[in-house]
Parts: C-alpha cells; sequence; structure tokens
C-alpha cells in the first residue's frame, strides 16, 4: 500500500506520454524523483514524491481510486475510461484524433465496427441514432478493415501514414485527444495547497496544437 507514504502520487503512462508528462510537471515545478531505465514501477522515497509508470489505460483508474493523486493521460483514454477525474489542464501535447476508419472497398452501411475504444465507439453511435455490432480487440485494429472482420474501425491517428501505407481511408475526426493533467478530486481539497499552484503554471505552460500560433 503507498496511500499516505508519499506527500505526493503522480501516475504516468508508458510510453509516448510519459516523458512529455515528466517534463510539463518538471517545468512547472515539482521536484519528481529521477526515473532510472529498468524495471521499477514506482519511483521515489517515502515521504517525498512517487511516480508510478503505468499503462496508459490504468492511468485515469489509479487517479479516480485515489491510488494516484495527480496523472498525466491522452483524452482519447479519458473519453473511453468513464472515471470520474478532475480534469484541470490541458497540457497540449501528444496531439492525436479518434477517427473512423474504413476500406475503400467498404463503401456500404456500417454494421460492425471494431475498435479499443468500445465505450466511446457506443456513445458515438447512440447519439447518432446507429446501431451496430462493436467489436474490441486489444491490438491491430486496422486488420479488421482489411479482412474484413468489421465494415469499419475506431482508432486512433497521429500522422496518417500507418492508414496510407494500408490503404485505408480515414473517413472522419470522432474527437481530436493531447495529454490531460487529470487529479482525484478528494486530493484537490486535501492537497490544494500544494495542487492549486500547480494546475496554475501547468496552465500557463501549456500549448494548445489545435490553435493557430
Amino acid at each position: 500500500m503507498i496511500r499516505g507514504r508519499y506527500a505526493l502520487v503522480v501516475a504516468l503512462p508508458k510510453g509516448r506520454n510519459f516523458a512529455d508528462g515528466y517534463q510539463a510537471l518538471t517545468k512547472a515545478g515539482l521536484e519528481l524523483p529521477p526515473v532510472q531505465n529498468g524495471r521499477a514501477l514506482l519511483h521515489g522515497n517515502e515521504g517525498g514524491i512517487a511516480v508510478l509508470e503505468l499503462r496508459n489505460h490504468d492511468v485515469p483508474t489509479y487517479v479516480d481510486l485515489g491510488i494516484a493523486d495527480v496523472g498525466v493521460v491522452g483524452n482519447d483514454v479519458l473519453l473511453e475510461s468513464g472515471r470520474d477525474v478532475y480534469e484541470p489542464v490541458d497540457l497540449g501535447t501528444g496531439a492525436c484524433r479518434l477517427s473512423l476508419i474504413r476500406h475503400p472497398a467498404s463503401s456500404g452501411p456500417i454494421r460492425r465496427i471494431a475498435t479499443k475504444y468500445p465505450r466511446f465507439t457506443a456513445q458515438v453511435l447512440r447519439e447518432r441514432g446507429i446501431v451496430a455490432d462493436i467489436i474490441e480487440l486489444a491490438g491491430n485494429v486496422e486488420l479488421a478493415a482489411l479482412t474484413g472482420l468489421a465494415d469499419a474501425v475506431v482508432d486512433v491517428v497521429q500522422t496518417g501514414a500507418t492508414l496510407r501505407a494500408a490503404g485505408l481511408l480515414e473517413v472522419e475526426v470522432l474527437a481530436h485527444s493531447t495529454a490531460r493533467f487529470i487529479v482525484n478530486r478528494q486530493s484537490l481539497k486535501l492537497k490544494r495547497d500544494l495542487l492549486r499552484p500547480l494546475i496554475e503554471r501547468l496552465r500557463a505552460n501549456a500549448h494548445n496544437p489545435f490553435t493557430a500560433s
């Protein structure tokens, strides 16, 4: 158990958002412990600030349930998780989008959609009054469109190069995503003297990649 052993517990996702999140928090004045390469998933000394390295989709769960006080995670993950966390800052890094993708030969009605984001996809379908089966996949979602497993897929797109190489079409952008700083609601009250100034500094440093500079 780590609850109460640290002044603050920060959840950061493995992969592309880890370095950006670590840098943003450090730039905002949070003294994070050094993170060494290796298999350690918990970094920090008792009484100080701890960093948890988690799977991307686990970050909202750890923050919502109070194991971590704060975290950094992509908005695509937040949209899928449905977790009740406070989301005060869009850090503006890790820009990507959740898109509807089809094979050029699949021009008929969409009856099956494959995705890693079943909750988000179901919500989009409900809002549009579309009835379709949703197939949840863990990886290689594009393959579902290539093999005919599904009429369309919903997946994260960054540059679109992978889709073009596979001969797939990005039909529609359903949501934009950037890294978000999230906070456990109870921690925001109990540690407001630390977190409120941190939030203001993060806001001052944030950059929105979807607006012209």
